[in-house]
Formats: structure tokens, sequence, C-alpha cells
């Protein structure tokens, strides 16, 4: 049974809802529902108390979006992104205005990020896009340059290094927040990488470690407190440092050096953020394979393919396909043969 959901701020929403009647009938009238957001003012307390409740709630599509995939998230974050506008259209304050549109702007960076998890470039683009416009008029000019962070992300997925290290140039140049710095820096290093290009990224890395330390010593506040802004970036990835190195080290070819860094990142992941260390352990196993520890990768294998169907992430994917065909190079080896399988398993289910 078909839903269509319409949203808009000054135009009303519409719900519309086919069930097989109405389907099969031209004279049975579906299911409607129809509403105005910002139909009335929101004083300054209501307002206040609803931007504390959609910042936990944006908090709990981060948390989601570790365990399932992300067209379950999506469909929680369009609606609460659109909510948001509506309670800023009809803010009394100013201030209460900006803050609704610049979390409604981390709403669409969110989304951005769970469309590129489904493997639809342009959609992550599309909403990047509406996350910048949303901040600025939330008046927030330092999100603009984040999101040149998660173009480069974008950029790095596609294997396109120079973008890469161009988009977290310009990020890192434009951006006064040591951590949104500290992140293009690692992208940076991330770029440089996937070009053959050691100095350049070492020097990124360094740059990176000593600007998220800056930003960590002057994080002060509690992110989870009533009125904190969320936190720019992973959340859940407490070794991203290491996991950041080990990326690094495996495409300059330094396997053995990456194993080490990305084993420590894969342990400081908590275990509820399947999303977070089916990526580590993908990138770990891959490592694994191309220093010739066959049997360490293989023993990988089985977490990340657990997990890959549920968080239907196409950069996990991506690595899988990459370790597939590592695993391939050894087909009288029963482990290897075994791993690629459940591969080749995790893939089919996916894409199916």
């Amino acid at each position: 049974m078909p839903w269509v959901l319409r949203l808009s701020v000054d135009h009303g929403n519409d719900f519309v809802a086919y069930d097989e009647q109405a389907l099969a009938e031209s004279s049975v009238t579906p299911g409607v529902m129809s509403w105005r957001l910002a139909s009335s003012s929101v004083f300054d307390v209501e307002c206040r108390e609803a931007l504390t409740h959609f910042s936990s709630l944006f908090a709990e599509c981060r948390n989601l979006g570790q365990s399932f995939g992300p067209v379950v998230v999506t469909q929680i974050l369009v609606t609460s992104m659109n909510a948001l506008r509506g309670l800023a259209a009809g803010a009394s304050r100013g201030a209460d205005r900006e803050a609704a549109l610049r979390l409604a702007a981390r709403y669409a960076e969110y989304t951005g990020w769970m469309t590129q998890e489904a493997g639809d470039e342009k959609a992550a683009l599309w909403w990047t896009d509406r996350a910048v416009a949303l901040a600025d008029a939330g008046g927030d000019t330092e999100f603009a340059a984040y999101t040149l962070v998660r173009r480069a992300d974008v950029a790095l997925y596609r294997m396109d290094g120079r973008a890469t290290v161009e988009y977290a140039r310009i990020a890192e140049e434009r951006s006064h927040s040591s951590r949104i710095r500290g992140l293009a820096a690692q992208r940076r290093a991330q770029g440089h990488a996937l070009l053959g290009e050691d100095a350049a990224c070492f020097r990124a890395l360094d740059r990176a470690a000593a600007l998220m330390t800056q930003a960590a010593r002057g994080a002060g506040a509690d992110p989870s407190a009533a009125g904190a802004e969320p936190v720019i970036g992973s959340m859940h990835l407490a070794g991203l440092a290491d996991f950041v190195t080990g990326w690094c080290l495996h495409d300059l070819g330094r396997t053995a050096e990456a194993v080490g860094r990305l084993e420590d990142s894969l342990d400081a992941v908590p275990t509820r953020a399947r999303r977070a260390r089916a990526r580590y352990a993908a990138r770990l196993a891959l490592a694994l394979a191309e220093a010739g520890e066959l049997k360490p990768a293989c023993a990988v294998v089985e977490a990340v393919t657990s997990s890959v169907s549920v968080v239907d992430s196409a950069t996990i994917r991506s690595d899988l396909q990459r370790l597939g065909r590592r695993l391939n190079r050894w087909p009288r080896d029963p482990d290897a043969r075994l791993a690629a399988g459940r591969i080749a398993e995790a893939l089919h289910v996916t894409d199916g």
C-alpha cells in the first residue's frame, strides 16, 4: 500500500495513503491528511523545549544509523528536518529561529551521509547543499566549511585523491574551528595517501593530530547537555586518528604498519556501533589480506558480513568487494574460499 508525503513550510503538508481498494477502483478516495507547520507563533519557552527534544532525537537518529540501514533512518531525518523548518518559521525570537535552522542543517548533513551509505552520491551532494543553505540561514558561518569535508568524503570513496585533497584544503583554509580543520586535515591526508604522496600525507596527519587535540581542550561543554550543539563529525569512532592513520598507511602500501593501527582503532569502537565496527573491520581485513596474513583476515570477515546486510553500507561494500577479489587469489585455501563465499553472499543479499 503506497503512502505519499509532501512536505513544505509555506504551502502546507499532505499525506495520502492508498489501500488496495483505492488502487483498484478509481471511484474510491484514498485516505488524506493535510496540515500547516507555521500556523501560529512559537514562544520562547516552547521553542527552547522543542529544540531540546529535537536535539535528543538527532542523537538517537545517529545511534540508530549505527544499527540499521539508511532507508530506516532517512525517513525519520527528513520529516524531523521539515518540522524544524516549521518551528523556525513560527519562532517569535530570531535567536530561536536561527537555532532551529542550524539544527535542521545538522539533520540535512546527516541525511547526506545516510544517502551516501545507501550508494546515492548525487542525493548525498544534494542534501549537503541543503545543509549549507539551512546553516547559512541560521547564521552558522562555519558549517559550510564542514560540508566541504563531507564532499571530500564523497570524493575519497570515489577514489579521487586529487578532489579529496582539494576539497579538504579549502575547508581547512576557510574554517576557524579547530575540529573542522582537524577533520579536513584528516581527509587531506587520506587524499594524499591515495595519490601516493607520503610526505604530504604525514604532514597532514601531524597537523590533524594537533588540531584535534586543540579542539578537545576547548570543547568544554557537555555535548549531551540541553542546548549544546551536536558534535561535528563522527561521534562513535573513539579511535578516529588511529583509523585514519591506518587507512593512510594501507593506501600507501605499508600494510603491516596499517594492521597495527587498525587493530587498535577497532578495539576502541563500542560494540553497539555496528556500522562503525563493520567499517573498521572491513578495512582491517583488507589490510591483513594484503599483508599476507590470510587466516586472521578470514577470521575478521565473518564479523563484517554479519553486519553489512543490516546496516546496508555502500562504503563497507566497496571494501568487501576489494577484499573478495584479493581472497580469490588463494582459490585452494579453505579459509579464503569460505570467507570469499561469505562476502559474495553478503553482497548479493544487500544488492537484492
